[in-house]
């Protein structure tokens, strides 16, 4: 591990543009292109929004997010919440699966996070919550 940054903040729709912020910021060190920053903070903006909505959804808490740069050039992201946690993971992450329907969600969550990061791993129990980490490797800037 080369860098590590932690924060935590409550879990309001107003602090997903700050993660992104946050997130863009730390890995600015890595001189990524705009495609691969963009394709991070898309990322984090999906997995903040899937543990405010669906990790503690009638109620307020705490996401937590660490950064990592590993492996000379890699963007480690991990983003958890200690809401409900995700009884099926594998049908969470089937692209238009949505717990929350009536909010109009398209269930595309994973499936966009999926679609940006080289890697994308989620670990989730009943009651205690969900963690997803997920790894960016970028291009060798010339």
């Amino acid at each position: 591990m080369q860098n590590e940054a932690k924060l935590s903040f409550l879990s309001k729709s107003a602090n997903e543009s700050f993660a992104r912020v946050a997130v863009s910021g730390f890995f600015m060190q890595l001189d990524p292109t705009v495609d691969e920053l963009t394709d991070i903070k898309t990322a984090i903006s999906e997995a903040v929004t899937n543990a405010i909505v669906h990790g503690y959804r009638e109620t307020t808490g705490i996401v937590y997010i660490t950064l990592r740069i590993v492996n000379g050039r890699t963007a480690y992201v991990k983003v958890r919440d200690t809401g409900c946690g995700i009884p099926d993971v594998k049908q969470a992450m089937e692209p238009l699966y949505t717990t929350a329907p009536e909010e109009e969600r398209a269930g595309l969550g994973f499936a966009v996070m999926q679609s940006f990061m080289d890697t994308v791993r989620v670990h989730s129990r009943p009651g205690k919550g969900t963690a997803v980490i997920m790894t960016k490797s970028l291009r060798t800037r010339e």
